[in-house]
């Protein structure tokens, strides 16, 4: 028999006792990829909830305006939108500008948006419940408690600085400040005397872009002429679940090491009291105490990669089932090779931690000892 076979076969001559510590050390690997699932799967779905919506962070000039304007900073030039959409990162740019207007004789700040560049009223948190979008200049959407107070609604018109819009629509805002009145840019920025100029640039990322690191970026990059503004309490929230999640999984890998271990200790240890006698033969006949070693480790290491592979089928078919019956309530697992690499990493070092002092133990044997042993 070759001594490749020995290794093979030689942890597997006492079955139950195998079992057990496959049952063990898998019961961990299993875990580690069910986890892993989980966590990439949670990632995912905080990641589409922090990009879903709004915009991601909002980009204003650096420099102060001493006129008046609406958040107290000068306009940015329209040149800005194309450099920060080309910006690594950044998936699309929303330019917005903020006109100090009268709205049928009462003073108000009216939203120029770019109904031609795909606006999304999800882009400021807003729902449309009646009527349409702004298709075209002169027409302008209301917000519910606005058009409530102007006594408006669809198809009326309402007059900004003497001049008539067209109201096409009502939308509803969670956020009273941003029930007002929205308007194309192109028209707002005449009504100021300010064409080719923007307010502020809403800023949406990239799938899975770090946001804060990435409006940090763009603030250090051009320091000079804007300031970034993002919503660091997101940010941070999501941080720190998904912090807790992989601290979680970490532990278990810890305590799987821990466990597994000793497991693989105790059935290497036994393994090598039942043949004492058969390792004296073998250095009798001449095998060195190194060839001693790497059998023993090589047995521990067959035993605990057999349970990271049983234990990743577990942890997969674990998942599937649960998937099946809806467990996760709307959270998608997903499947990676890093959980599998952690969980084969987990087993290879529990095998070498756990088969390395009874590996030692019987190769420092003596062969006549171990031939008088029954």
């Amino acid at each position: 028999m070759s001594f490749l076979s020995l290794i093979l076969k030689n942890p597997f001559r006492n079955r139950a006792r195998a079992a057990l510590a496959i049952i063990g050390i898998g019961i961990g690997i299993a875990t580690i990829v069910a986890l892993g699932a989980i966590t990439s799967g949670l990632t995912s779905s905080l990641d589409d909830t922090l990009h879903e919506g709004g915009a991601d962070f909002t980009v204003l000039n650096k420099e102060e305006d001493s006129l008046g304007t609406p958040y107290g900073t000068k306009t940015l030039n329209e040149s800005w939108v194309d450099t920060i959409r080309k910006f690594p990162g950044v998936k699309k740019v929303e330019s917005i500008y903020l006109a100090s207007v009268t709205a049928d004789d009462e003073f108000s700040t009216v939203i120029g948006v770019n109904y031609n560049d795909s606006f999304d009223p999800k882009s400021m948190d807003l729902t449309m419940i009646n009527g349409s979008l702004i298709k075209k200049n002169n027409e302008v959407i209301i917000g519910k408690l606005t058009a409530k107070d102007l006594e408006k609604t669809v198809n009326d018109t309402v007059s900004i600085n003497d001049e008539n819009f067209k109201i096409v629509g009502i939308f509803e805002s969670g956020d009273p400040s941003q029930d007002g009145i929205i308007a194309p840019i192109e028209d707002m920025q005449r009504i100021s005397e300010d064409e080719g100029h923007v307010s502020m640039l809403y800023v949406f990322a990239d799938k899975g872009v770090d946001i804060k690191k990435l409006s940090d970026d763009i603030e250090k990059k051009y320091s000079e002429n804007l300031t970034a503004i993002t919503s660091i309490s997101d940010i941070e929230t999501v941080s720190d679940a998904l912090g807790m999640v992989d601290t979680a999984s970490w532990g278990i890998s810890l305590l799987a090491i821990v466990i597994g271990g000793i497991g693989i200790i105790n059935t290497m240890i036994m393994s090598v009291y039942e043949r004492t006698r058969e390792i004296g033969v073998l250095k009798a006949v001449g095998w060195k105490s190194r060839r001693i070693l790497t059998m023993i480790l090589g047995e521990s290491l067959v035993l605990t990669i057999t349970s990271a592979i049983i234990g990743s089928i577990v942890g997969v078919a674990f998942i599937e089932i649960a998937r099946l019956f809806d467990i996760f309530a709307g959270m998608t697992p997903i499947f990676t090779l890093n959980p599998f690499l952690q969980g084969f990493a987990v087993a290879i070092i529990v095998g070498l931690i756990g088969g390395f002092y009874p590996a030692y133990r019987a190769s420092k044997l003596p062969p006549t000892e171990a031939l008088r042993y029954e």
